[in-house]
């Protein structure tokens, strides 16, 4: 049972779940709704929750390979939440990462075959190849390894777009070109999935910055340069205090835009789970100094992310 619950701390299971729950929720509230009204065509849903599992797989193969490079910092920055080399031998999470990392290559290659975009699959290559490099390489270096995880994040939620928007016309009634969206539905989900997308890279540019805040000792100790130890606490501190102003500027934008289109509960979300907690979270920057201060900041976050995420009910409700 330890060994089992090893396992699953290994791959990140609430951020697996996180991911699916992300990627359904923009189907099934925003691009189902749009493209076809209160319709589950069989042949799509089975792709899409095919699509999820390669999502899904990948990510807990880069959790995997991520863990296994960072035994030796994790021994100073979080001893106690190790999982390879302390419950799981080493040989067994590159086997892993491998195993995770083709099964999701490979169902991204059989979902391009079936509706002929080959983005989706020759993308889930590049990220198998991105989630290596960062582990490596790019986790050390100033900016890149934050900008990397970012769009990955971003990624999750374009991912359902670009299969959506080449989906062979013979399985959802409407479209009027082959393979393509109707030009104003094309225009409508473009709009949200930027909307999400770029929600989903803020935020976790924001995360992952304050991560570095928190890792600082056994990051420094073994040669990374990240913006902490590179440019000092203080610019790490603006950074990411500029870029949640930024965030919620415009999420406040959306919550006027919701309120001349009369949409007043999902007005109330978002000043009350979405605007104020990230105020909250930027007075608490400026005044955090500890890695405990800088893990409950990430925790924070997080919970913003969840609660961005879960407004795409309100589509569901009011329909664009």
């Amino acid at each position: 049972m330890k060994t089992a619950g090893a396992f699953f701390r290994l791959i990140r299971y609430p951020n697996l779940f996180f991911i699916a729950l992300t990627q359904s929720l923009f189907y099934a509230c925003i691009l189902s709704p749009i493209t076809h009204p209160d319709i589950f065509f069989a042949d799509q849903f089975n792709l899409f929750l095919l699509l999820v599992a390669s999502s899904v797989l990948i990510a807990a193969g880069g959790y995997v390979i991520n863990d296994y490079f960072d035994v030796p910092i994790d021994q100073v920055n979080k001893p106690a939440r190790i999982v390879v080399d302390k419950h799981i031998n080493r040989r067994w999470a590159i086997i892993w990462h491998w195993l995770f990392s083709t099964a999701g290559v490979v169902l991204g290659f059989f979902i391009s075959f079936v509706t002929g975009n080959w983005l989706i699959g020759f993308a889930n290559v590049a990220c198998v190849l991105l989630l290596w490099v960062y582990s490596t390489t790019f986790k050390k270096k100033l900016l890149i390894g934050n900008v990397i995880i970012s769009f990955l994040t971003a990624w999750v939620v374009l991912v359902v777009f670009f299969f959506v928007d080449h989906f062979p016309v013979n399985l959802i009634s409407g479209w009027k070109t082959p393979g393509m969206l109707d030009v104003e539905v094309h225009r409508r989900i473009m709009r949200l999935t930027f909307l999400y997308g770029g929600f989903a890279f803020i935020i976790s540019l924001i995360r992952e910055v304050i991560k570095d805040l928190e890792d600082m000792e056994g990051d420094a100790r073994y040669g990374c340069r990240t913006m902490p130890i590179a440019w000092g606490v203080p610019v790490a501190k603006a950074f990411t205090g500029a870029w949640l102003m930024v965030l919620t500027g415009a999420v406040t934008t959306v919550a006027f835009y919701a309120f001349y289109t009369g949409w007043w509960w999902s007005i109330f979300y978002c000043i009350l789970l979405i605007i104020i907690p990230l105020l909250n979270i930027t007075v608490k920057l400026y005044r955090a100094g500890t890695p405990d201060d800088y893990h409950y900041l990430s925790g924070a976050v997080k919970f913003v992310m969840l609660t961005g995420i879960l407004s795409m009910i309100f589509f569901k409700l009011y329909p664009v």
